[in-house]
């Protein structure tokens, strides 16, 4: 299999569903070996063994990368592996009920901003100290349009918007750290994907009503958010880096 990134080896975590599991299918269509990281072993090697039936080349190896110790034994499995790593894309995440300022507990907060902020630190860092020996890697975050600003449509995520937000910000600072050793790193956008749990708690009325309010009046796939991973990811985007990729059909032009 040849194709934008052959040869390549690439981590993707939360990949056993929703936009990691379209990113990771993407990035093995396109010729990278792929380690799909998930903290469910069940969809990860679904996700692998679909793969492998398409031609790619996929492993699974499980982790909960909210932890320091997880992620570090999840890159020194890949590297036992593969010997390398070329390209890794952050999705773990997940978003938290909609609620006032005053009504958010401090548990709450701290959860989603582990999920999804300090994952993409943890996980960033262990890949930037395999990427710096070889003077090369690709870095994505998947963030989201609430860290570009407030929901257009409904009450805002507060914990999950200020959490995207760091994301877009650390992808920035990074890239900024890391551009001397030929790393890039860039941040992606996306708006409501119709992903598994989208289709699950929106009903098809609310999803259109979710449409209703961009430009394009559509929601985005999560091949959408993959493809355009797989440009960021791919040597035609090798100048490319510490921005932000808005991939939501117009939801928020900025």
């Amino acid at each position: 299999m040849s194709g934008r990134v052959n040869g390549d080896i690439a981590i993707v975590t939360a990949a056993g569903q929703g936009l990691g599991e379209a990113i990771a299918k993407t990035l093995a269509r396109e010729g990278a070996s792929v380690v799909v990281s998930d903290i469910n072993e069940t969809e990860a090697a679904r996700v692998r063994d679909e793969i492998q039936a398409a031609g790619g080349k996929a492993t699974v190896i499980c982790a909960d990368v909210t932890k320091a110790a997880a992620v570090t034994a999840l890159f020194r499995t890949a590297l036992e592996r593969f010997g390398t790593l070329d390209i890794l894309v952050n999705v773990a995440g997940g978003f938290s009920r909609y609620a006032a300022l005053t009504d958010i507990e401090e548990d709450e907060w701290d959860r989603v901003v582990t999920l999804n902020l300090k994952t993409c630190f943890l996980c960033s860092q262990a890949a930037a100290r395999i990427m710096i020996e070889k003077k090369k890697g690709r870095i994505v975050n998947i963030a989201s349009q609430g860290g570009v600003g407030p929901n257009p449509y409904a009450r805002s995520f507060i914990p999950y918007g200020a959490a995207k937000a760091g994301v877009i910000a650390l992808a920035k600072h990074m890239a900024k750290d890391l551009g001397v050793h030929g790393i890039t790193v860039n941040a992606i956008s996306p708006s409501t994907a119709l992903t598994p749990r989208v289709m699950k708690v929106r009903d098809e009325a609310a999803r259109a009503q979710i449409a209703s309010q961009n430009a394009m009046k559509k929601l985005i796939e999560p091949q959408d958010c993959a493809e355009a991973d797989l440009f960021l990811a791919s040597p035609e985007a090798r100048y490319i880096t510490g921005i932000y990729l808005n991939v939501n059909a117009g939801t928020l032009i900025a």
